[in-house]
């Protein structure tokens, strides 16, 4: 008795175990949460330290070198690279995929206060902070003609931040400005001079009459009062009224030797919605949170927040990605009704009988409910990628059902009643059943063991499709037999259309038999052609274009622009309008947003609708960079998105040298690596971020004579720091919220070199010098930054191909190239270009491991080790029918097409596992191995066409 026959003769059983799964299904259904992808925590940690005043390399060997010595032993730390520029340095800690980023910012902050003791006095406390997950997915725009940048941004700190941070799923409501309030002292050189005052009298005064006192509190016999003491300074009267130098009868105050006013703490960036100057409030979700039901949320929290607001004031959302993610799952699941329906089309067309259609087609929502259950236990998510493998399971979770079906229908064709022909044909196939699911279980459990971004990525999509394969399989065996036995007819009482479809099957069967057999009769002609197809498959992977995976429609295009490393913020400004003006001419833009800094600019274009377009996103990119090429004085490139997340940061093309070597070695290698780039062919645009193009002024010290004047080197590097480096010299407070105090130069004291001869010293005799006569001022040149990769000194070359090239192919050449311009010298790679690596470096050993475990588990099923070989051989065969189309450049090879190879490992090897079952028993049964082959395959003809069929046609759409 085969354990199917249980439930064949107790038909309440199956229906209860098959409810059972259902309701866990239903139920569970409610508890999941949507997201576009599974959750990836994407972690860097960022450590920004300013050094006022310091040259980058004076920053790069005192603060930079030191920290990131520390820092790169961290525990999960992936790599480290650092970027020193005047005055600032910035250490990008890339945490591994997968590693707890909470544990590892714990261990760098302790690295960190180790090497504190090393940095020079002046530098500020390092700022470490974790950005975790994707980019920000709402953006707001804050809008007025009358309220200054600083005072939107202000406001936006004390009203709207608080209160978006509190929604449920909000991640953080971070403001982007170009600078908050800072109390400016603007020093006038000429008058200070005229006072007698240096820019260390200012900073000492500054200190001393604007001090933050924490007084006490006083204890009487039955009273205590706390004391606070006034002693800190609020306004700019208050600032313009602290004595600087007492002279005879006369105080010198400092709105004598300067103009002081509540301006911006930052005059280097500037930030722009549709080319009006603006601050954004970006939003990221929380780690878990759906952000669907986030942004929900955030857009009633800011219709809440509106009334509210000045009445100059507009707040409106400028970029919200969330409505791509809700376009996207819908369009997935109409794919996934598309695919059923196709299905059952199909299944109809082979089997001709509502009747006998009905058992496979219960299996589909059942499978696809049931399997909800799985995804909420394992903790995953409703997202593309378990979307993809419900749409998938659609045409395999029949498979299991057909064939018993079919089976079962095949022995009601030969004359036996319902019952015992689904007794009979249950009993047959149940072992190949069993088989076949657990040989695709077997095929994604090897991804669920992957690290990397595939095995985070597509674990889910992995072991949701082998989930609900599982569960077909179960139900297969449950359900479907019983169904048979107790729903389908005697032959006598088919339709005319299934005895129609009956007939042609049988034409196509006595056909397929005759070629099988001359086929099985020139055994050398058909080897000698397999042997082929298969020495051809590396030829044909060879020439295979590969990359990360494809570009998707987000309905955004990015641009970024480079100008000449020594320009100003006022200069990247000046293209503001030409930039803006260029895409308002495309049809398909709907609006735009802008960061400009005095290195870069950086910025979106936001299309309109996809139902609204006739362009695709590419056709609307090459014609915007068209316009952009145009624009002369800035080199600006446009891209899409990539594709997933956890992959993306910048170009797509990131590739690194690096070396002991010094910056201007590593400049020549590059110059001419990227000469052979640009003149390739490959790429559309390709730049690097080392050139020695920033214009330096190098101050000279005499300091002979400044001993013999009494003068220090602190007296002069303060001073220069003060008058230029828009140090912080203290904080002030307004209404509880604590500001920056910056003494600097005003602009037009220090515009050109000269300026610093001109700024004043104190000798030891209390006589002031100028600067001049103990320092020569000079000008050289240097690297516009000063970048290092893994510790060593580096330079990137970025860009992106020109289709149909590929990142692969980008990479490829540049990796040759460096072979010949600089034997010995090595590569690494960052963002995108990383992960292609790294996933691209595993698919093989994937491949294999999947090849191993579906060995294994058939040598499991049939007890031989040589009947699973029969099934795998028809493998290569099979893939190369999958990797022709990818070598004629139809398609790439992929992280999406590479789990789809995967997957036809199991396909196929399903195939085979019902034709060797089937042929095992013929031989058993007396018959020679021709003629059980020969009967096998013949007879399993049918249920493998319907399940190739419905397998193919079902992920069509």
């Amino acid at each position: 008795m085969n354990f199917t026959d249980v439930f064949i003769n107790r038909p309440v059983l199956a229906i209860v175990l098959s409810a059972v799964m259902l309701l866990l299904g239903l139920q569970s259904a409610s508890q999941l949460s949507l997201r576009e992808y599974p959750e990836v925590e994407k972690s860097v940690i960022y450590v920004q330290t300013v050094y006022p005043g310091a040259s980058a390399r004076t920053v790069q060997g005192f603060v930079t070198t030191p920290l990131q010595r520390r820092i790169a032993s961290a525990k999960g730390v992936e790599y480290v690279t650092s970027e020193s520029n005047p005055g600032f340095s910035q250490i990008s800690v890339w945490v591994r995929l997968g590693e707890n980023s909470t544990e590892v910012m714990t261990e760098v902050i302790a690295k960190i206060n180790e090497a504190r003791f090393e940095l020079p006095r002046d530098v500020e406390d390092p700022v470490v902070t974790n950005r975790t997950g994707d980019d920000a997915i709402m953006y707001l725009a804050l809008l007025s003609d009358e309220m200054s940048v600083q005072q939107r941004a202000d406001y936006a700190m004390r009203s709207i931040q608080p209160v978006l941070n509190t929604v449920e799923g909000v991640g953080e409501a971070r403001i982007l400005s170009s600078g908050f309030f800072a109390m400016r002292i603007w020093l006038n050189p000429s008058r200070m001079a005229a006072y007698g005052i240096t820019a260390t009298d200012v900073n000492q005064a500054l200190r001393r009459d604007n001090y933050v006192s924490a007084a006490g509190t006083t204890r009487g016999p039955l009273v205590r009062a706390s004391v606070d003491a006034e002693t800190d300074v609020k306004d700019p009267d208050g600032f313009g009224n602290i004595v600087v130098k007492q002279m005879d009868d006369k105080r010198v105050r400092l709105a004598d030797v300067a103009d002081i006013e509540l301006a911006s703490s930052n005059y280097d960036s500037a930030v722009y919605s549709s080319g009006q100057e603006t601050i954004f409030i970006a939003i990221t979700e929380a780690p878990g949170a759906n952000p669907l039901e986030m942004a929900d949320r955030v857009k009633a929290k800011l219709e809440e927040i509106k009334p509210g607001l000045p009445a100059d004031l507009e707040i409106f959302m400028d970029s919200d990605l969330t409505i791509y993610i809700s376009e996207a799952l819908e369009r997935v699941a109409i794919t996934l009704i598309e695919a059923t329906i196709i299905v059952i089309l199909v299944i109809l067309l082979f089997l001709g009988s509502l009747r006998v259609v009905t058992i496979p087609i219960i299996a589909i929502p059942l499978s696809l409910i049931s399997v909800l259950f799985l995804i909420w236990v394992m903790g995953f998510s409703i997202n593309l990628l378990t979307l993809l493998a419900m749409v998938i399971a659609i045409g395999l979770v029949v498979d299991d059902a057909i064939v018993v079906t079919e089976n079962v229908h095949r022995h009601i064709e030969n004359g036996d009643p319902p019952f015992h022909a689904a007794i009979k044909g249950a009993r047959e196939v149940s072992l190949p059943v069993m088989a076949m699911t657990l040989t695709l279980v077997a095929v994604y459990l090897p991804i669920g063991f992957l690290g990397g971004l595939t095995g985070i990525l597509f674990s889910e999509f992995a072991l949701t499709l082998a989930g609900a394969v599982f569960i077909s399989g179960v139900l297969a065996l449950v359900l479907s037999p019983m169904m048979c036995a107790y729903f389908l007819r005697d032959h006598d009482q088919q339709g005319p259309v299934a005895d129609w479809l009956d007939a042609k099957f049988h034409k196509l069967h006595l056909a397929y038999e005759t070629l099988l057999d001359k086929c099985l009769k020139h055994r050398g002609a058909v080897m000698l052609f397999a042997a082929g197809i298969f020495m051809s498959l590396p030829v044909l992977y060879l020439f295979s274009q590969s990359e990360l995976a494809p570009e998707e429609d987000s309905g955004s295009i990015f641009a970024v622009a480079k100008p000449p490393d020594y320009s100003s913020l006022d200069y990247t400004t000046y293209f503001l309008d030409e930039m803006v003006n260029a895409w308002r001419t495309i049809p398909e833009a709907s609006h735009s947003w802008q960061v400009n800094e005095p290195s870069s600019v950086f910025g979106g274009i936001e299309l309109i609708p996809w139902e609204s377009r006739e362009r695709t996103l590419e056709e609307i990119r090459q014609e915007m960079q068209a316009k952009y090429d145009k624009i002369s004085g800035l080199e600006i490139f446009t891209f899409a998105s990539g594709g997933l997340p956890g992959a993306s940061s910048g170009m797509p093309i990131q590739f690194v040298l690096s070396s002991n070597s010094d910056y201007r070695e590593l400049d020549r290698i590059s110059d001419e690596i990227l000469a052979e780039a640009r003149q390739s062919g490959i790429f559309a645009f390709v730049t690097k971020d080392l050139r020695y193009s920033r214009p330096e002024i190098s101050v000279e010290i005499d300091r002979e004579l400044a001993a013999r004047l009494g003068i220090s080197m602190r007296d002069i590097g303060e001073t220069l720091q003060i008058m230029l480096g828009e140090a912080e010299t203290n904080r002030f407070t307004i209404e509880g919220r604590s500001y920056k105090v910056i003494p600097q130069a005003a602009r037009d004291f220090r515009l050109t070199k000269e300026w610093l001869e001109r700024y004043y010293l104190r000798t030891s005799g209390g006589e002031l010098v100028p600067m001049s006569t103990v320092i020569n001022v000079g000008k050289r040149i240097e690297p516009n930054n000063l970048k290092q990769y893994q510790q060593l000194n580096s330079a990137t070359i970025e860009g992106f191909v020109i289709p149909p090239n590929t990142l692969g192919d980008g990479l490829d050449f540049l990796e040759k190239t460096l072979a010949d311009v600089a034997p010995g010298y090595r590569a690494g790679y960052e963002g995108e270009s990383r992960r292609f690596i790294e996933e691209s470096q595993g698919f093989l050993t994937l491949f294999v491991t999947s090849l191993i475990f579906i060995y294994l588990v058939l040598s499991a099923q049939f007890n031989s080790f040589r009947d699973p070989l029969i099934v795998l051989i028809s493998v290569p065969l099979s893939i190369f029918g999958a990797i022709v189309p990818i070598a004629l450049g139809l398609a790439t090879l992929n992280i999406y097409t590479q789990v789809g190879l995967l997957t036809l490992i199991g396909l196929i090897s399903k195939h085979g596992i019902l034709i060797v079952d089937f042929a095992n028993k013929k031989f058993e049964s007396g018959l020679s191995r021709h003629q059980a082959v020969l009967e096998a395959a013949a007879l399993r003809l049918r249920p493998i066409l319907m399940t190739t069929f419905a397998t193919v046609l079902g992920v069509l759409p």
